[in-house]
């Protein structure tokens, strides 16, 4: 019999490493602080999985871009200086990562993720059907403005047997959605095999296929606060619901990660980057896009998700404040509106935000810690639905005593 593991978290990387826990024979809790599971940044993310086309932050060129997004009315990102150091000390780990080479490498590696992840998301849906996620794979069209940007990217994805550079007669042709911006594009890359679905039905459904496992010891309602330590080890979590024994505790609560990590004397190189998104009802005779969008110079999403359209887009630095800023909602929709004026009811759109606990070098840190039975799944950013199920098939791997495939030891606590 394996042991007793506590995972803190229930969102969809804490959820999806419960699962992968419990089929490696370990009997399994998970602590969510929330009613509900995926109530923080799983809730309304942006519903693309993209595992063949990842693009870190980090990379040459993007601080003076940054500069550029600050100056914009409706830019994606937005900084509010802190007296926090810890937004200073991401700040400049992630400028000494803006640079091709080290982009490269995280790149490699967030490519053998997804490869994993869409695997392992595979093996999942044949216990989950895809329709009770409204999972679809119509692929990712990546747009341009740019000329010289498309083709800096269509180097990069030369000799991609999954990739496709489309004109911008052919990406208006294959997406009708994309009519009104058919003058302002200089072309687009396609991705075959990229899928889109909603989060928080996924979380939603593997919750009830939790509570359907025999090793599954339940779900955990409150609050983790901090940790007994003895000689090397953990003890016990200290929860609002009194203290959690276990013989292995994993960490995968998010931003939240960054505080409980800190109590175990880790210092977690994590901030939470506030992103928003729209989820706007589609009515018959809207020209909703059926492929997967992403405006690049925009940084603006578009998914269609049933009989709904997600937008998302936007970094906002400013702590974690969770809290709805009317001023970017307005951006975000104004943003819709002038893309793609016909693709849903904006006047009924439904606003969100999320805290997305990143790193510096946009990679999840995955593995074991310097406590011998305190374990990471945590900073995912953008990408936790995109890398969970790999992320955690992974992490079971080791905590079985499986090293790290060669490709992916770089995601360990660095």
């Amino acid at each position: 019999m394996g042991q007793r593991v506590i995972v803190i978290g229930g969102g969809v990387v804490g959820l999806t490493t419960a699962w992968w826990l419990l089929e490696a024979g370990h009997r399994v809790r998970v602590l969510e602080r929330a009613a509900e599971p995926a109530s923080g940044a799983s809730h309304a993310n942006g519903g693309q999985l993209s595992y063949r086309y990842v693009s870190p932050l980090a990379d040459a060129g993007v601080p003076l871009k940054a500069l550029h997004w600050l100056l914009q009315r409706d830019g994606p990102l937005r900084l509010r200086p802190e007296a926090d150091p810890r937004q200073w000390r991401w700040l400049a780990q992630f400028l000494m990562r803006c640079n091709g080479t080290r982009n490269a490498r995280t790149t490699a590696m967030l490519l053998e993720l997804g490869t994993r992840s869409r695997a392992a998301m595979g093996e999942l849906m044949r216990l989950i059907p895809p329709a009770e996620f409204a999972w679809r794979e119509p692929g990712k069209l990546v747009l341009y403005r740019s000329p010289a940007l498309l083709n800096t990217a269509a180097r990069r994805t030369h000799g991609e047997p999954a990739t496709e550079i489309w004109s911008t007669a052919e990406a208006v042709q294959r997406e009708p959605a994309l009519a009104t911006l058919q003058a302002a594009l200089a072309g687009a890359i396609y991705t075959h095999g990229e899928a889109v679905a909603d989060c928080r039905l996924f979380c939603l459904a593997l919750a009830r296929l939790l509570h359907s496992h025999p090793g599954y010891e339940g779900t955990l309602q409150g609050s983790a606060h901090g940790w007994r330590i003895e000689g090397g080890e953990l003890t016990a979590l200290e929860t609002s619901l009194g203290p959690q024994q276990a013989e292995q505790f994993v960490l995968a609560a998010g931003i939240q990660s960054r505080d409980l990590a800190a109590g175990a004397g880790l210092r977690l190189p994590l901030y939470p980057l506030k992103g928003y998104s729209l989820t706007a009802p589609i009515r018959p005779g809207d020209a909703a896009p059926s492929i997967s969008v992403t405006d690049f110079e925009r940084k603006t999403l578009y998914a269609r998700i049933g009989d709904q359209l997600r937008i998302a887009a936007m970094v906002d630095m400013v702590g974690e404040r969770p809290a709805i800023d009317p001023r970017r909602v307005a951006s975000l929709t104004r943003t819709a509106r002038a893309a793609m004026p016909h693709a849903a009811d904006y006047a009924h759109a439904v606003a969100w935000s999320g805290l997305r606990p990143a790193t510096p070098d946009g990679a999840p840190i995955i593995g074991p810690t310097p406590l011998a039975n305190l374990w990471l799944n945590v900073g995912h950013g953008a990408l936790g639905f995109t890398f969970s199920c790999g992320s955690a098939s992974l992490l079971a791997g080791m905590m079985a005593g499986q090293p790290a495939p060669l490709a992916l030891t770089g995601l360990g606590l660095r």
